[in-house]
């Protein structure tokens, strides 16, 4: 039978997503549905001074009308789920609705609910609302400073913490070292952009006190787990269902005051109620990611050995905490901050503060992108100041492949790797001595090419639940799966992650497929639904396939020791005299005496002639709980030509080399890459949250906010290594991330190493043609550079 581990198939979710017969939350129907829309505050800042509802109750079709003070006593604020340790972290109330201030525009401050979804629209602009403006900050350096706007009477300065990683001796290191580099880096406000927007349907059954709430959801059980909190329902009677959700990129992950305050309203009125945001309510109210202001230093020899980092992060935060947020610039991120090399000295200080801008929490990456970004600019300078070329210095610092499990200096044990594998595959697709010599050549004739090279790393598989519990996150992270086989021999799957683009369905089901010898359409995989299927802990941080599909891997293995007692008993042999051959037990040396995987499941199922001590049925259920994170890694390489005259970056070739461990399907894998390396490369050149002083979002719509296109993007060349991870069953690291976390400092380090002539160092993204035009400039008219040659 061919191995379906490994194959190539088609995801089975594809035919109805692309034929429009998926079902979204916002497709839900249900009889007497009523519709919800929300007042957002056009304030950044600002002091509720009275609040009207009285013609909006009035409105045609309006049910209720509902405001801070109504509901702060019938609800619990949105609490945050990772409280760091040890970094006095501040977690202000975020209430439902605003009750006195308001501090991003967007601020909940009312919610309407009527029969119609355009009677609740319309009777929205009916609330009269008294605000008193108070002054915004959404630079985050700028709101920790002395005489900042306050945004948090109990947050001084802002600042919700101040958390320090540190290893080996980084002052020491900067004393002696004869090479010192420093950057300030600007990593944007960037907005998700999922396909579906947010969306929620809550149904309540006053008779047996049962909520329902479908809900646009990375992680069901953690949002019904969050919800019990938000609503003081006990877990038992909230069921979460995640439909098909179109997209989430980390902004599906927290619990929103949406959500339960559609919750409240079909508690209250024993209707169902129902709330989708449109675009531009998305762009300004959900997550956004990234927002740091970093002040970076690397240090080393002259002969290229780094060693040693230090940065200074200001990490905004938005007006609230977040779901994760807090261990996102921290735990995400300055863990992180070796990459792949030996650096043995390094300390980080991140300050995580609260603006005026939208929260911001994980978005594809989330702490990780920032970290590599700038690591591996910083390699790039240092390369540059030690006149070595930028391949040397990193092949001089690799952790070397036969020192994993390898410590770094923060901490981390890294589980495998092979950097210099992936890097010399990378390599191998271009002629990098030809380039350099042409690119020398180029620079005398106004022509300016550049390559950029990273060689990352990640933390993901996101596991150890006492490691979570050590670093403050709110619950576990272990994972599960319940294997059910029935008397056909069909496999049903209930899972604890919630698949929502990964293909899982799928890659699901070739773990069981292939475990079993069975076609791999004979395996169902059942999910998002917590009432019919066992806790998980959500579907991000690249931890699905590691962690769940693990436990699903454990509980199949678990089927198939069962069945083979059956086996065993059925053909009047001993189990040790059975092996598993083309989807049978079989006695050794008689292939003739054998049992079909089908045949077990229905003698199984049946209980007619089951061997002593061994229950009927065939099913097992695995809570799988890594013993460690998985490292996945690689090396992207971009080739860039920059138009001078223009500043217009024009991408020219993408090479990823990316080592995910074994790959269960190899077409899904690359689509991860490709979508990864796609969002990435929007971040480097186009994409960027603008807010004005004022705190109001100019980049609110899709005519402003520059999403890329398909138009717009390179061919993506991939290819990989294969590094098994020791930590799980299966061997495999995640993939969903790669791409974004490689791609954004691949094109920088491209387009600055385009740009040596003109002795330019360094230009924060986006890399739009204004920026790098206005950046030649300044270097024309400081006389850093002629564009002739080298600088």
């Amino acid at each position: 039978m061919p191995t379906i581990f490994g194959s190539a198939i088609k995801r089975r979710e594809d035919p109805r997503l692309i034929t429009g017969s998926a079902t979204y939350t916002d497709d839900v129907k249900l009889p007497g549905m009523t519709y919800a829309a929300f007042l957002r505050s056009p304030y950044a800042h600002a002091k509720i001074t009275r609040v009207d509802v009285s013609a909006a109750r009035q409105a045609p079709g309006v049910i209720a009308v509902y405001t801070g003070n109504d509901v702060k006593d019938k609800a619990v604020p949105v609490p945050c789920a990772w409280n760091v340790p040890n970094c006095e972290l501040k977690i202000p109330h975020h209430h439902l609705l605003a009750c006195d201030t308001v501090r991003y525009a967007g601020d909940g401050v009312a919610m309407v609910v009527a029969e119609t979804r355009a009677q609740a629209r319309d009777a929205v602009d009916l609330i009269d609302v008294d605000y008193d403006p108070l002054p915004a900050e959404v630079d985050p350096e700028k709101a920790a400073q002395a005489g900042a706007p306050q945004f948090h009477a109990d947050v001084p300065n802002n600042i919700a913490f101040k958390w320090v990683v540190a290893g080996g001796d980084a002052a020491g290191a900067f004393e002696r070292a004869e090479v010192k580099v420093q950057l300030r880096i600007v990593q944007q406000r960037l907005l998700p952009t999922a396909m579906e927007p947010r969306a929620a349907v809550a149904s309540y059954n006053g008779g047996s006190g049962q909520l329902t709430l479908w809900v646009t959801s990375q992680n069901p059980h953690i949002h019904r787990f969050l919800c019990s909190v938000m609503l003081k329902l006990p877990e038992h009677r909230i069921r979460v269902i995640a439909p098909e959700v179109g997209g989430g990129f980390g902004s599906k992950i927290p619990a929103y005051p949406d959500e339960a305050m559609v919750s409240l309203a079909a508690m209250d009125l024993g209707r169902p109620v129902k709330w989708t945001e449109d675009r531009s309510e998305n762009y300004k109210v959900t997550i956004h990611g990234r927002d740091h202001i970093e002040h970076v230093e690397m240090c080393g020899t002259r002969d290229g050995r780094i060693t040693g980092l230090r940065t200074r992060v200001y990490a905004g935060l938005g007006a609230y905490a977040s779901t994760a947020a807090p261990g996102i610039p921290t735990i995400l991120h300055g863990l992180v901050y070796s990459g792949a090399y030996t650096i043995p000295n390094i300390e980080g200080t991140v300050y995580g503060v609260y603006t005026s801008g939208a929260p911001v929490d994980a978005y594809r990456g989330a702490g990780r992108p920032e970290a590599a970004y700038l690591v591996e600019r910083l390699v790039d300078t240092f390369a540059r100041a030690a006149h070595l070329d930028p391949v040397d210095v990193r092949r001089k610092n690799f952790i070397p492949k036969d020192k994993f499990p390898y410590t770094v200096a923060t901490g981390l044990i890294y589980d495998s790797g092979n950097y210099e594998a992936a890097l010399d595959r990378a390599l191998e697709k271009i002629d990098y001595k030809r380039f350099r010599e042409e690119q020398q050549a180029g620079w005398k004739d106004g022509k300016y090419r550049g390559i950029g090279l990273v060689s990352y790393i990640e933390i993901c598989g996101l596991g150890p639940s006492q490691v979570a519990g050590a670093v403050g996150f709110g619950g576990g992270l272990y994972d599960s799966a319940i294997v059910r086989v029935y008397p056909t021999g069909m496999v049903r799957v209930y899972i604890g992650a919630s698949p929502h683009g990964q293909g899982e369905e799928t890659t699901f089901a070739q773990i069981v497929a292939e475990e079993f010898g069975i076609p791999v359409e004979t395996v169902e995989i059942v999910h998002g639904d917590t009432d019919n299927t066992p806790q998980g802990w959500g579907t991000y941080g690249s931890r699905s396939t590691a962690v769940c599909g693990s436990a699903v891997k454990v509980a199949a293995e678990r089927v198939k020791e069962k069945a083979k007692k059956i086996a065993a008993h059925l053909l009047e042999a001993n189990e040790a005299d059975l092996e598993w051959k083309d989807g049978k037990f079989a006695v050794k040396g008689s292939p003739q005496s054998a049992r079909a995987f089908g045949e077990l499941a229905l003698a199984a199922n049946v209980g007619w002639n089951m061997p002593p001590g061994v229950e009927p049925g065939l099913e097992a259920t695995a809570f799988f709980d890594p013993t460690n994170f998985v490292y996945p890694f690689g090396t992207h390489i971009c080739l860039v030509e920059v138009d001078a005259d223009t500043g217009k970056v024009d991408v020219q070739r993408y090479i990823a080399v990316d080592d995910c461990g074994p790959q269960i399907n190899p077409m899904i894998v690359q689509g991860q890459i490709h979508g990864g390396v796609v969002q990435g490369l929007g971040e480097a050149l186009q994409e960027i949250a603008i807010y004005d002083e004022s705190g109001q979002l100019l980049t609110g719509t899709m005519m402003d906010y520059a999403v890329p296109k398909a138009s717009q993007m390179p061919h993506i060349e991939t290819d990989h290594t294969v590094t098994p991870s020791p930590v799980n069953p299966l061997g495999v690291k995640g993939c969903g991330e790669a791409g974004t976390i490689a791609s954004a400092a691949a094109v920088v380090n491209a387009v600055v190493d385009a740009l040596q002539p003109f002795g330019i160092s360094h230009i924060d993204k986006p890399l739009t043609p204004a920026r790098v035009w206005a950046a030649i400039q300044a270097a024309k008219a400081s006389g850093a550079g002629n564009g002739k040659g080298a600088h």
